[in-house]
C-alpha cells in the first residue's frame, strides 16, 4: 500500500496546526459560525442534529492495521466508542466536540489519515474496487490510478472551488464492484491484445434529487493521458456548471442538458488545447506509485486447503460463512474474506472500537496487514490463506462480526438518517433493523438469495436507494415519516435506476411490504433467477398488487 512520505506528513501536520488556530478563534468567540463553517468543512467537520460529525477520508477504502487501530482509539477517546463506515468508504464519527478536533487531526496525521476533501465543492475521497490487487478478473491494480488522482487532486488550486462536490471511482475488473456509473466520473481500465492499458471514461452519474447513470464519453483513453483528460473534463464543468442553483450544480445536470455527445465534444476540444506534457504524470512518478502496490508476502500454496475443507465439513456455521463471505483470490491458496457490518438488529455500517481493534489484529496476523472498506458498508480482509480462514472466522465470531449474509437480504445499506443527520426527513436505521430481524433465519435468507436493499433518509440518497434491488426513501408527510419503495435498481454492470412501486408507506408497513415482495419473488422466480432478474422479467404489477392489496 502507499505510505505517506515526508512531504505528505508535513502537509498534514501544517493543516492540523492551521485548524487548531481556527478552532481556538471560534471557541474564543472571535469568529461567528458562518465565518467558521467553510473552514471546518474543509477539514471534514459537519454540524449535525446533536453534535459535530467528523468524516475521515479512507482513500480507495484501504487501511493498514495501525490506521484501523488509530481509528478505534480516536472513536473511543473522542467519541462514543464506535464509528460508521459509509458508501464513500469514509468513516464518520457522530459525537465530536469542537475543542477536541485539533488533537484528533494530530492523532490521525500520525498514521497518515486525515479529513481533507471529505467535504466542500472539491474532488472528494477517491473510491475503487475493494478487491483490487486480489482478484483474477482485473487487468491492472486500480488503486495505483486512484492514488495518482489523489495526489494530483489534493489541494489542486483550480479545482478546489467547483460548482459542486465531485466524486470519482476507478475499477479495472470485468465486474463493477465500484459502482462507477453513479459517480461524477467513473473510470474502467481495459487492456488490449497488445497489452496496452486504456481507460473507458464515464461522466455525469449521480443519485440524489435528479438521479442519472453516467454515459461513456470516451471508449479508450491511453492511460498516460489520464490527468490531462480529467483536467479537460473539470475545466468544462468549471466553465459551464451552474453556481446559481445548488440543485442543478452537479456535473450530471450539465451532461444531461448539453447531451453526452456535445459534452464529449467540448471536453475533446479543451483537451486538444492542453499542454499534455505539463499535466500528465511522468513515467518515473507512475513507477514510484506503482511500486507501492507491488504484490509482496504471498507464499506458494496449493489451491485446495485441507483445514479449510475439513472445517466446512465439520461445522455448518463455518460452511455457511464460507459460502457467503469467502471469495476466490487470484493467488493460489488464498481467499478474500468479507467482514459483514450487518449483524442482525445492529446499525448497518457501524463498528465499535473493540471490533476495529479485533479486525486490525486479524489483518496483521492473517491478511498481510491490510483491511478494505467497501461501498456496501462492510469490511474486507483481502489476503487470507485458505488454511487460516477457520481461525479468522473464529476470531470474527468472538466479536460479533461473522454474520454470513454478504449480498443477502439483511446486508442492507443505510445512511444515518434522522437519528443523526440534519438533512434527513426520516429515520433509516430502524427500518433496516426491522427488515433484518424479519429475515434473521440464515437458511431463509440463503433460499431468497442475492437481494440488495438500500435505504436513504432523504432525497440526497447517501444510502444509494435509487440503485437498490429494493430501494427505500424516507419522506416527510406533514411531520410524519413515510417511505417510498423502488424496485429494479442496480449499481453494478447491469446498472439501472429503480422504478417507484407506488404511494409512500408509513414506517410500520415497510418491513411487511418487503415480506410481500419476497413472497411474490419466491412464487414467480425461475431456476437461477435473483430477485432483480425476476422483477425485470415479470414486471412491476404483481409486486405492486401484493403490497398495496394489503391496505384494502
Amino acid at each position: 500500500m502507499y505510505r505517506y512520505d515526508e512531504i505528505d506528513r508535513e502537509v498534514l501536520a501544517d493543516r492540523a496546526a492551521e485548524f487548531r488556530a481556527q478552532c481556538a478563534r471560534r471557541l474564543a468567540g472571535e469568529m461567528t459560525e458562518d465565518q467558521f463553517k467553510p473552514l471546518r468543512l474543509m477539514n471534514g467537520l459537519y454540524l449535525q442534529l446533536h453534535a459535530y460529525m467528523l468524516r475521515i477520508a479512507i482513500p480507495y477504502g484501504l487501511l493498514s492495521s495501525a490506521q484501523l487501530r488509530k481509528l478505534a482509539d480516536v472513536a473511543r477517546t473522542y467519541d462514543r466508542g464506535y464509528g460508521h463506515f459509509t458508501t464513500r468508504t469514509n468513516l464518520q464519527l457522530h459525537w465530536i466536540k469542537l475543542k477536541d478536533m485539533p488533537d484528533i487531526l494530530d492523532e490521525l496525521a500520525s498514521v497518515g489519515l486525515h479529513a481533507i476533501q471529505t467535504s466542500g465543492n472539491c474532488i472528494r475521497n477517491l473510491t475503487a474496487d475493494p478487491h483490487a490487487g486480489a482478484t483474477a478478473d482485473e487487468v491492472d491494480d486500480p488503486r495505483i490510478w486512484a492514488e495518482v488522482i489523489r495526489q494530483w487532486s489534493t489541494f489542486h488550486p483550480e479545482f478546489s472551488f467547483l460548482p459542486r462536490k465531485f466524486k470519482m471511482a476507478v475499477t479495472a475488473a470485468s465486474a463493477d464492484r465500484a459502482a462507477i456509473r453513479v459517480y461524477d466520473i467513473g473510470l474502467r481500465l481495459h487492456r488490449d491484445d497488445e497489452g496496452a492499458l486504456s481507460f473507458e471514461v464515464l461522466v455525469g452519474g449521480g443519485l440524489g434529487r435528479l438521479p442519472h447513470l453516467s454515459p461513456v464519453i470516451r471508449d479508450r483513453l491511453p492511460v498516460r493521458h489520464l490527468l490531462s483528460y480529467l483536467q479537460a473534463i473539470l475545466r468544462v464543468y468549471n466553465r459551464h456548471g451552474r453556481r446559481d442553483n445548488i440543485h442543478k450544480a452537479r456535473i450530471k445536470i450539465l451532461v444531461a442538458s448539453l447531451g453526452p455527445v456535445e459534452f464529449a465534444r467540448q471536453v475533446e476540444e479543451e483537451w486538444s488545447l492542453t499542454d499534455k506534457a505539463a499535466v500528465d504524470l511522468p513515467d518515473t512518478e507512475l513507477a514510484r506509485i506503482r511500486a507501492a502496490f507491488a504484490p509482496q508476502g504471498f507464499e506458494t500454496l496449493p489451491a485446495v486447503s485441507t483445514p479449510f475443507e475439513a472445517a466446512k465439513s465439520s461445522s455448518p456455521a463455518f460452511a455457511r460463512f464460507a459460502r457467503r463471505n469467502v471469495l476466490a483470490h487470484k493467488q493460489s491458496g488464498y481467499a478474500l474474506v468479507n467482514v459483514s457490518l450487518k449483524a442482525i438488529g445492529e446499525t448497518p455500517g457501524d463498528c465499535s472500537s473493540e471490533q476495529m481493534e479485533a479486525i486490525a489484529d486479524i489483518a496483521e496476523l492473517y491478511s498481510l496487514d491490510e483491511v478494505r472498506v467497501t461501498y456496501e458498508q462492510n469490511l474486507l480482509l483481502p489476503h487470507v490463506k485458505l488454511d487460516d480462514v477457520p481461525a479468522v472466522h473464529e476470531a470474527l465470531a468472538a466479536v460479533g462480526l461473522a454474520t454470513p449474509n454478504i449480498a443477502l437480504i439483511s446486508d442492507i445499506i443505510a445512511c444515518p438518517g434522522l437519528d443523526y443527520c440534519a438533512l434527513a426527513n426520516a429515520r433509516a436505521i430502524p427500518i433496516a433493523q426491522d427488515i433484518a430481524r424479519r429475515f434473521a433465519d440464515p437458511a431463509q435468507a440463503e433460499n431468497i438469495g442475492e437481494l440488495k436493499i438500500k435505504i436513504s433518509g432523504c432525497i440526497n440518497a447517501c444510502g444509494h436507494h435509487h440503485v437498490g434491488h429494493i430501494g427505500i426513501l424516507g419522506v416527510d408527510k406533514k411531520g410524519e415519516e413515510f417511505y417510498q419503495l423502488t424496485l429494479g435498481g442496480s449499481a453494478e454492470d447491469d446498472a439501472a435506476l429503480g422504478q417507484v412501486l407506488g404511494p409512500a408507506l408509513p414506517a410500520d408497513r415497510v418491513a411487511p411490504a418487503i415480506d410481500h415482495l419476497v413472497e411474490v419473488y419466491l412464487r414467480e422466480r425461475r431456476t437461477g433467477e435473483r430477485f432483480i432478474d425476476t422483477f425485470r422479467r415479470a414486471g412491476l404489477t404483481a409486486f405492486k398488487e401484493a403490497v398495496y392489496a394489503q391496505a384494502h
